[in-house]
């Protein structure tokens, strides 16, 4: 890679800043980062190789740096939310349970003989982005509490349930790497947790801010970089390690100027670069080749709905089982597991994007009607209000 190509790297990124910018369509901004990569990818213009190592390796670094945001992301601290866990996990156990009718079905199907894939990628929610959504809108009350409920466990255990159903075959070891991972970042958690009670971490911070060290940045760094080690070592995903390090970090609780300064690293270098890596990763040609590969994308897309859509029956709202069925982070993580790997048949990886794509779509424009409801029988403040 040369500094020409990674500054056409960096101004194509700004697709997904330009195409997010209109509020009233509440796109994620890695539409429009996964859009420019296919388009100076191997789909289109052909203007990187994503088989590059050191592009390869800066996305590896991004793609651990995205999923421990999204792992901050989850309200673990926050006592509503876990006090609404017993109806999230009962309600995520329904939807489980028709993930895996559906998953099995479509491996029928489709002959891909990955219905244990499947079945993860239909149960997983986004918290990445339901959440931002549910701030966004100013959404709020007893079912979008249960709802966010629901969509953190069911992100977390997909996370976990991920490398295991990608390659059942090395189950065991994968299961172990995992240990390995969660065992070290729980020792992480209670020595972060000591240094937030004696004082330590203030003291740090103090220092940091007035000499302009930037140390709670680097310690992270540090833990998440080691921990993502582990579990190459482990031959278990990074995903994994950046998920449960961002998990640690919120249940200790993230300080504002760090989040700051992990914000810039992520969102403004390293998780664009992901994610343009893995657009000029794939290869769309690939499902005009294999046009099963276009049903297999639509129908994982809209499977996910239908089945976190039954919630309905369970007493949620069905604008917002639909926006618990937007998927992300799992989908695309199988992705760039199975093009490293070469664990997906030829067109899969796209598939799986697209049936994310699906989701988001459709969860966008349910959020956006559950609102305008809301705010109509006077739940919520009115679009216009602020």
């Amino acid at each position: 890679m040369t500094f020409p190509v990674l500054a056409l790297i960096c101004v194509a990124a700004l697709l997904g800043p330009l195409l997010a910018l209109p509020q009233k369509w509440h796109l994620p901004v890695v539409i429009g980062e996964l859009l420019a990569g296919i388009i100076i990818g191997r789909t289109a213009l052909n203007l990187v190789d994503s088989t590059d190592p050191t592009f390869t390796f800066l996305a590896n670094m991004g793609f651990a740096l995205v999923m421990f945001v999204a792992g901050t992301h989850v309200p673990v601290r926050d006592a509503e939310i876990r006090s609404a866990l017993g109806r999230g996990a009962l309600r995520l156990l329904a939807v489980s349970v028709a993930a895996a009718a559906v998953g099995i079905a479509l491996a029928s199907v489709f002959g891909s003989g990955h219905a244990s894939l499947y079945i993860v990628l239909l149960a997983s929610s986004s918290a990445a982005l339901v959440l931002p959504i549910v701030g966004s809108l100013g959404l709020a009350g007893p079912s979008v509490l249960a709802m966010t409920a629901q969509v953190a466990l069911a992100d977390t255990l997909a996370i976990i349930a991920l490398p295991l159903a990608l390659d059942p075959s090395t189950a065991g070891r994968a299961a172990l790497g995992s240990l390995a991972v969660l065992a070290c970042a729980a020792v992480v958690f209670f020595v972060l947790r000591h240094g937030e009670r004696t004082g330590l971490r203030a003291r740090i911070h103090k220092v940091s801010e007035s000499r302009k060290f930037a140390l709670e940045l680097r310690i992270q760094l540090i833990i998440l970089f080691a921990l993502a080690g582990l579990a190459v070592w482990g031959h278990v995903s990074i995903m994994l390690a950046g998920f449960v390090f961002g998990l640690v970090v919120s249940a200790a609780g993230e300080p504002r100027r760090l989040a700051r300064q992990l914000f810039a690293v992520t969102e403004g270098f390293l998780g664009p670069l992901f994610f343009l890596w893995l657009g000029a990763s794939l290869n769309l040609h690939e499902l005009a080749a294999h046009p099963a590969m276009i049903l297999l994308g639509l129908a994982l897309g809209l499977g996910a709905i239908a089945v976190h859509s039954i919630t309905k029956f369970f007493g949620l709202p069905l604008p917002l089982g639909v926006l618990s069925a937007s998927q992300l982070g799992v989908p695309i993580a199988a992705a760039t597991i199975g093009i490293q790997q070469n664990l997906l048949a030829p067109g899969e990886p796209s598939a799986l994007v697209l049936g994310a794509l699906v989701t988001i779509a459709a969860a966008t424009i349910s959020a956006g009607r559950f609102a305008a409801t809301a705010a109509k029988a006077g739940a919520l403040p009115a679009p216009d209000a602020e």
